[in-house]
């Protein structure tokens, strides 16, 4: 769980706090006339637990504040999509959650992506995103769409030919070595990456295997400066905070710095590429 979470609970725990404070009851009162264990007003004030939508409009009835109700739950609606695990995001397959990415791409003027041990789902071959969709249905156990995923995850590289919207993809050079399916389908992809670099609007960007990292990388996707997805093992967390989207852009400028493009990034591309067709 990170801290920007647990300070919007916080914050919507002081929000609740206030309107007991103004309604001049103790927590043990107001835990009383919701039939509530004492200690639960002062987790939730304090951030510790989350209140349900239940628990606010009780909240706010028995505080005179019912007019509150709307904003109180829209704040809680915010912070349960800040941290969804994959269990629920995949819980009915791959497909819907293709879906969402090509809704945000098409709002968006700037994509920008880092990977830093795959390559991400815009430049991924056909075999080569079955083969990590299937990875993923298989780890987290969920529902197999695969081929539903596929064709959505290739709708969405659409988006790379239509509009004016530019992007910048950020791979780690261990990604050219993960292996995805067979030798086969990895050189297919890494002939793709080939293809990509001369793509219009569209850089790649290859961050050496020596390169110096400042920060503790994981991947991520930022959609201009209005937010940013970040794939945890567990879960995928929402950022929408303007002051953690900065420390993001702040990290992927300094990427950018270590990385290479053009013809050096094509070079390292070309090394992992002929090591693959010498494997087959």
């Amino acid at each position: 769980m990170t801290s920007s979470i647990h300070q919007q609970r916080e914050a919507l725990g002081g929000r609740l706090r206030e309107l007991r404070l103004n309604a001049g009851l103790s927590g043990a009162e107001l835990a009383r006339r919701n039939g509530w264990h004492q200690t639960k007003v002062s987790k939730v004030e304090h951030g510790h637990i989350r209140p349900s939508r239940d628990d606010i409009r009780a909240w706010c009835e028995h505080c005179n504040a019912v007019d509150q109700v709307p904003d109180l739950i829209a704040s809680l609606d915010n912070l349960n999509a800040a941290y969804v695990e994959w269990r629920k995001v995949l819980g009915t397959g791959t497909q819907r959650r293709q879906h969402a990415l090509v809704n945000l791409t098409e709002t968006s003027q700037i994509v920008r992506i880092y990977n830093p041990f795959f390559v991400p789902g815009f430049l991924q071959t056909a075999e080569y995103a079955a083969g990590v969709l299937r990875n993923v249905s298989q780890f987290y156990q969920t529902p197999s769409d695969i081929e539903a995923g596929v064709a959505k995850r290739l709708e969405r590289q659409q988006l790379l030919y239509r509009g004016q919207r530019r992007f910048h993809f950020l791979i780690g050079e261990q990604a050219l070595y993960t292996t995805v399916g067979t030798d086969a389908v990895m050189v297919g992809q890494l002939d793709r990456l080939l293809a990509v670099t001369g793509l219009p609007r569209v850089t790649l960007g290859i961050v050496p295997v020596t390169a110096e990292i400042l920060f503790a990388p994981t991947n991520f996707s930022m959609f201009d400066n209005k937010i940013v997805l970040v794939e945890a093992i567990t879960a995928e967390l929402t950022v929408t905070q303007p002051r953690e989207i900065k420390i993001y852009h702040q990290a992927f400028d300094s990427l950018i710095g270590k990385s290479v493009t053009g013809n050096a990034a094509r070079e390292i591309i070309a090394g992992a590429l002929e090591s693959r067709r010498q494997a087959e």
